[in-house]
């Protein structure tokens, strides 16, 4: 979503739309890719402060053959690849499991000479051990510690943004109650993340947490929001939810925005070279 740099909410306009206007709105609104412009002026997310797509492209800048992991429409490689030209790496090769993302991400990255390969999320990483010195990924579902460390040469580094645990979780508690720990994404805390990269014989060389605000203005913003990034809701529709979307859409109209809050981590890790 668009950042947020403690600028206040839109002021409501007369003769705002409707609940059921909103719901449309959000319902119709294309949801391939990575890119969050739509939500200008409907929703925020505060940013990180390392600046993850920025640093990635630093990253690049220094490698021979990189990897991006669920790259998604190939936004953010696209961003850092245009940094760094004509620096990029020799060989730049990309994995996506959405069959759209996975088009959207070819027609995008091909002219940069990044080859995407459609891989499912939880499959083995169809590449050669050792085959790059470079891995990177923004907000995997859940990363393969083990395949990561397989196809990393030694010496390389796998330099990630992930999604921490209860991230966003105001919303799922709004639509789904309150969660246990298992179902909230406790598994994503960034301990139990550096205990896995470890076990796969990956040493941290950093690792960075923060919490950011999220703002939605409106009840559209969070029906595409959902649309979106589905594993929130995995089964979200809005006949469904209709009661829930409702009631907040009620609470946003009474109080202004809905306040949630997001959680992201840096990973910094390398493959050791052989003792």
């Amino acid at each position: 979503m668009p950042d947020s740099h403690g600028t206040p909410a839109p002021t409501p306009a007369p003769g705002r739309r409707t609940f059921d206007d909103l719901l449309a709105e959000g319902a119709a609104v294309p949801t391939a890719g990575w890119d969050f412009s739509w939500f200008e002026g409907r929703a925020t997310e505060a940013r990180p402060s390392w600046g993850y797509a920025t640093a990635m492209a630093a990253r690049l800048a220094g490698a021979t053959a990189a990897l991006d992991i669920q790259t998604g429409g190939g936004e953010v490689l696209d961003f850092a690849l245009a940094q760094v030209e004509p620096k990029a790496p020799v060989l730049a090769v990309a994995t996506e499991g959405w069959p759209p993302n996975v088009a959207k991400a070819t027609a995008l990255l091909r002219p940069r000479g990044v080859a995407v390969v459609a891989a499912p999320e939880d499959a083995p990483l169809p590449f050669a051990d050792e085959a790059f010195d470079l891995v990177t990924s923004r907000h995997p579902v859940s990363p393969n510690w083990a395949e990561i460390a397989r196809v990393l040469r030694p010496g390389g580094t796998y330099f990630a943004q992930h999604v921490g645990a209860r991230s966003a979780f105001e919303v799922v508690d709004h639509f789904l109650g309150p969660r246990p720990d298992e179902q909230s994404g406790a598994a994503r805390h960034p301990e139990r993340e550096r205990a896995g990269a470890e076990a796969a014989g990956l040493e941290i060389v950093d690792l960075r947490s923060e919490r950011l605000r999220m703002e939605f203005y409106d009840i559209a913003a969070v029906v595409h929001f959902l649309r979106k990034v589905v594993w929130m809701v995995p089964d979200f529709t809005v006949e469904k939810y209709e009661p829930q979307l409702r009631s907040l859409h009620e609470r946003i109209e009474a109080e202004g925005p809905f306040v949630a809050h997001s959680t992201r981590h840096l990973f910094d890790a390398r493959k050791p070279h052989p003792a």
